[in-house]
């Protein structure tokens, strides 16, 4: 109990609001009990005694109260302080009598103390949390700035680089894009399918570009603005994009051509040349493809990688075909005849064309086409030069460039007049260059009409008379020029038998429709053909233009082998510079048949 007194009195000496003791929660609970004893003693006594009593009694203990009060507020605060410690109750007896108020004012001070001191905790707390955050953001930052790889939360294109050196992340990233690129762009249209080589499109991705941006994330600032950087992608990361570039014009030729190709494709008018007639054809309406649909579709799924194992539906579009418009067509087909001609200062050679135009009116045309029809013919007519090439003179053609000749008999007259008639459509040819010549086109078919007559030929290893015989002496005599001039071989065959006119693997064979003999000017020049057949001599000079680098030619030929029923040859074209041998060019290897 003492030692409960003892506490009781240093609160009440630390505490003091208004000049009014404050007592402790215990003792006024225990006063509030005596109280109420007391008021009840007082009342029954109250009761019991007459009313004037009470009364009298009431008004003394005013009297004193009040009393007791104005002498309290009279002394100094030094003395009642004094008095107030003198008066405290030292047994537990006493405190029970003793009145303190106000005890609200005790509580609402101890819950300000309190508060106090829990926001002085939080402030120290938080200042731990800042400074051991700051260290730990230090220590981040400076290890963070030793780091040589690319930082955390980084990826391109939806592929982690996280930690990854830049050739790590450069390979990784060609090695994802090879696994989902396909070979080629399977494209289908109803039951039609196509596809697209991606190798025609020159695909590239720029792997370095992204990858330098993701390896410079974080480490372009300053350490603090780095370390910053580096911490903020492991919580939000980066995805860096990947640009992709391929060739659109080759994408667009592409699919206009599978447009041309669909099975319900528009069927655009046009116009074709068929003999001496132009053909007009008109239209019809069909889908083509949507190119520009198609290469945006291609074009995503390229540079997102989402092509791989997909078909692609063609996107199309319903189309009208055009207008049939003669005066255009007849703009585009007609054409001047344009006469031959040649400069000496420098050298050149201007060849002849043909010209064309309608057989009918322009005005005859439109009426044709009011007639509705899928199909119209106009007859066409060929406007012919007054000079054509062939008729420019040797002096265009000043070096003769080789010559070559093989001897028949002029006795034969109707194996003469072949040679002759032959030879007469080839004399005088001119080659522009790179201009292939056919020996069946120029001489064209061998007919009782154009004047040729029945000569020996060989027909199944037998020699039977036959139209036209003969006339592969010319073929093999133009042969041999065509070598020595050093011109290009396109074709030719050997005969069955060894002619009498040239040597083995020096002859050349045709036969109209089935066997042609053809060579390409292959200089940078024009050349001229002169043939003639006459005194039993068949003769092929080629004329054209020399150069300094010209080569000399040799042609070697041999036999390399008989049996019971063949013989096997070969020749080789030999070009020699200054007495030097420059290349050995194999001609042929033949077989024929023996007699």
């Amino acid at each position: 109990m003492n030692t409960k007194n003892m506490q009781l009195e240093k609160q009440i000496d630390k505490v003091t609001l208004l000049g009014v003791e404050l007592q402790p929660k215990e003792e006024v609970n225990n006063k509030e009990e005596e109280s109420h004893s007391k008021e009840k003693v007082t009342t029954k006594k109250k009761n019991s005694l007459p009313k004037e009593k009470i009364d009298t009694e009431k008004k003394d203990s005013d009297s004193k109260e009040e009393t007791a009060i104005l002498k309290e507020k009279s002394l100094p605060q030094e003395e009642k302080n004094n008095k107030n410690k003198e008066s405290y109750p030292k047994e537990e007896k006493n405190i029970e009598k003793r009145e303190f108020h106000p005890v609200e004012n005790y509580h609402l001070e101890n819950d300000r103390h309190l508060h106090a001191k829990g926001i002085r905790i939080f402030g120290i707390s938080i200042l731990v949390f800042i400074i051991l955050l700051s260290i730990a953001f230090f220590i981040f930052t400076f290890l963070n700035s030793k780091n040589e790889n690319i930082i955390s939360g980084i990826s391109i294109k939806g592929i982690d680089v996280s930690n990854l050196s830049i050739e790590e992340a450069k390979e990784t990233l060609q090695n994802y894009i090879n696994e989902n690129l396909p070979e080629n762009i399977t494209l289908v249209h109803n039951e039609y399918e196509t596809s697209i080589p991606l190798s025609s499109l020159n695909v590239s991705f720029d792997i370095d570009s992204a990858v330098n941006q993701a390896y410079e994330t974080g480490k372009s600032g300053n350490i603090f603005e780095n370390g910053f950087i580096a911490l903020k992608t492991r919580i939000n990361p980066i995805d860096i994009e990947l640009s992709a570039t391929l060739d659109e014009e080759q994408l667009r030729t592409a699919l206009n051509d599978i447009s041309s190709k669909l099975p319900d494709t528009v069927i655009e008018s046009g116009y074709y040349i068929e003999g001496n007639n132009l053909i007009v054809t008109s239209g019809s309406e069909g889908n083509i493809v949507n190119v520009d649909q198609m290469c945006t579709y291609i074009k995503s799924g390229i540079s997102n990688l989402t092509l791989k194992n997909r078909t692609l539906d063609i996107a199309t579009v319903s189309k009208q075909p055009s207008e049939i418009n003669i005066d255009n067509i007849y703009n585009e087909i007609y054409k001047e005849p344009v006469d031959a001609y040649y400069t000496q200062n420098p050298f050149a050679v201007y060849p002849s064309e043909n010209g064309l135009d309608f057989a009918i009116s322009l005005d005859e045309a439109k009426e044709m086409l009011l007639e509705e029809k899928s199909e119209y013919v106009i007859p066409l007519q060929t406007l012919y030069p007054n000079v054509t090439t062939n008729m420019i003179g040797t002096e265009a053609f000043p070096d003769m460039l080789s010559t070559y000749s093989t001897r028949y008999s002029a006795s034969d007259r109707d194996r003469t007049t072949n040679l002759q008639l032959a030879a007469s459509k080839i004399n005088g040819t001119v080659l522009m260059p790179g201009e292939t010549f056919s020996y069946n086109q120029v001489v064209g078919e061998r007919t009782i009409a154009a004047g040729y007559k029945e000569a020996p030929i060989y027909v199944s290893g037998e020699v039977v008379d036959g139209l036209g015989g003969g006339i592969c002496q010319i073929t093999s005599t133009l042969y041999n020029a065509v070598l020595y001039a050093n011109l290009e071989i396109v074709e030719r065959s050997n005969h069955q038998f060894v002619p009498s006119y040239v040597t083995a693997s020096r002859d050349a064979t045709v036969v109209y429709g089935s066997i042609d003999f053809k060579f390409k000017n292959n200089r940078d020049y024009p050349i001229k053909l002169v043939c003639s057949v006459s005194g039993g001599i068949a003769k092929f000079d080629i004329y054209g233009l020399r150069t300094d680098n010209e080569y000399e030619v040799e042609i070697s030929s041999h036999v390399t082998g008989n049996t019971a029923n063949s013989t096997y040859s070969e020749a080789y074209r030999i070009l020699k510079q200054n007495g030097q041998v420059v290349s050995r060019e194999l001609l042929s290897k033949d077989t024929y048949k023996r007699h």
